[in-house]
């Protein structure tokens, strides 16, 4: 995998980063043959009309043909007559004239991230159950094209700004958002309402569900509420409903770090070259921490000589990136190690890249609206250990910013059961990586429990988000096709990480 493909894998796997809305589809005539419009309608007469499109991925180097349009709901369920919103919905058609007549949903993580930009990212890992199923895609209210709550707010402001100035950007945000939203009706709850508009508008009587990140937030929801219609559902880097995501965050991103630097030891290539790696981890941290280096390097994305004063700020902001997926920390012994010897080029070139990404990825305001409503008003205070949170590469910084937010941050609608454990005997894969920064296979353990036809695989030394593994998107096909938890997964086992860059040049022969 190049490294622009595992940075795309990077952006669209943040989920309890709190993270960055996004790349609107662009609908246009496609190349190729024109397909006829469309036209459905919801229950309640509301119709949605799609016609050929196309959309793309937010590099823009990627374009998937569909049909596309807009599902006129109103922002507040309660009050049909006040404000409405357009949804952005498109479908991609199956392959097969013969196709199954259960399409596959495609649920976005972030919270914030749009549907239609994570598929045409991913869409590759797809193919197979593309061949019989069509694809469908909700931006979700608030991201990509629907009503996008779009802000200029995003972590570096929870790391590195005082609360005064945090509170001030947060109700900026707000008074910015308020003539074209009502940000409290932006939540879980309503959206998987909007879903289930959209499966009557489409004429389909059982849907497939695929999740990631919060996107298997949003899956397990709906599954709550509407069960006969849900088939079959897959659940990546799980969220379980139990859990109100934000205190563990800088716990798991730590743990995640040391499991790879540990397998660097046990790989003799990378102990040879770098010894252990905690080594040259904590000996920067320690550095950083008294003296901020002074990096000069030529600019990612322009070639520009660029002048950098790299913090403990910016090397916990790679840190936690680089663990989200195994092509990503196959490169941090190396740059640890360097960065030790005092040439910060590599974590300052991969911090500036990913910052300068994270705009075009995750709608902000949508972002809030989610986690102001469903975790942070559920923290157990008494349980947060903050001496702990504090020894780690991340800290407190990150779960004060968020507190700090969401205390000017209106709450939004939130069922009643919405944290209450889910109870279904709707066959479910969940999919882990034993390194996951964020969603570690204890979660999806946790969601397991109440799941009587359920089946979990772990891949070994794989991050967040397991979509891009060698043999899942067959694994996911044959588990769609047969809507039973019991496939043959043997194929996982063999899959493995990449091995660690010894040198820029790569992985040793």
């Amino acid at each position: 995998m190049t490294p622009k493909a595992a940075l795309q894998l990077i952006l669209w796997a943040v989920l309890a980063l709190h993270q960055g809305p996004g790349a609107a589809a662009t609908p246009s005539s496609p190349a190729g043959p024109v397909v006829a419009t469309v036209t459905a309608a919801t229950s309640d007469g509301s119709p949605l009309v799609l016609a050929p499109c196309r959309i793309e991925d937010p590099a823009h180097t990627r374009l998937v043909l569909a049909h596309c349009g807009y599902l006129d709901v109103p922002e507040n369920p309660a009050n049909p007559h006040g404000r409405h919103l357009s949804l952005y919905v498109a479908r991609v058609a199956a392959i097969n004239r013969r196709k199954q007549a259960d399409p596959v949903f495609i649920l976005a993580g972030g919270p914030g991230m749009a549907s239609t930009s994570f598929y045409a990212s991913v869409a590759f890992a797809f193919e197979r159950i593309h061949r019989d199923r069509d694809i469908i895609l909700l931006d979700q209210r608030g991201t990509g094209r629907s009503n996008p709550l779009d802000c200029v707010l995003d972590d570096n402001d929870l790391l590195r700004s005082p609360e005064s100035e945090i509170v001030a950007r947060a109700q900026k945000c707000l008074d910015a958002l308020a003539p074209k939203a009502d940000v409290r009706f932006y939540t879980t709850s309503i959206a998987v309402q909007d879903l289930e508009r959209v499966r009557q508008a489409l004429g389909y009587e059982q849907i497939n569900l695929y999740g990631v990140s919060y996107g298997t937030r949003v899956a397990q929801h709906y599954l709550r509420r509407f069960p006969t219609h849900s088939r079959a559902v897959i659940l990546d880097g799980v969220v379980p409903p139990q859990l109100a995501l934000g205190p563990a965050i800088a716990l798991n991103a730590e743990r995640a770090l040391n499991r790879i630097l540990a397998r660097c030891v046990r790989e003799p290539a990378c102990h040879a070259q770098f010894g252990d790696p905690q080594n040259s981890y904590r000996s920067l941290r320690d550095s950083l921490n008294k003296h901020p280096a002074t990096v000069s390097l030529a600019d990612p994305t322009s070639g520009q000589i660029t002048k950098l004063e790299f913090t403990p700020f910016h090397l916990g902001t790679v840190l936690r990136l680089a663990s989200y997926t195994p092509e990503q920390a196959a490169l941090l012994p190396l740059a640890l190690h360097s960065a030790e010897s005092g040439d910060f080029t590599s974590l300052a070139s991969q911090f500036l890249l990913v910052m300068r990404s994270y705009g075009d990825v995750i709608a902000y305001g949508m972002h809030n609206s989610v986690v102001c409503s469903e975790d942070t008003p559920f923290y157990d205070t008494a349980q947060i250990d903050r001496a702990e949170i504090a020894r780690t590469f991340l800290g407190t910084s990150q779960l004060d910013g968020l507190n700090h937010i969401c205390g000017v941050w209106p709450r939004g609608v939130i069922d009643p059961d919405f944290h209450a454990p889910l109870h279904s005997g709707v066959p479910v894969l969940l999919l882990s990586g034993s390194d996951d920064p964020v969603t570690p296979p204890p979660d999806a353990e946790l969601a397991r429990k109440g799941l009587t036809h359920s089946q979990h695989i772990i891949l070994q030394g794989f991050g967040h988000g397991q979509l891009t593994a060698p043999c899942m998107d067959r694994l996911m096909a044959k588990f769609v096709d047969a809507a039973q938890a019991d496939i043959d997964a043997s194929c996982a086992r063999s899959d493995q990480p990449l091995p660690f860059f010894t040198s820029v040049g790569g992985p040793p022969p």
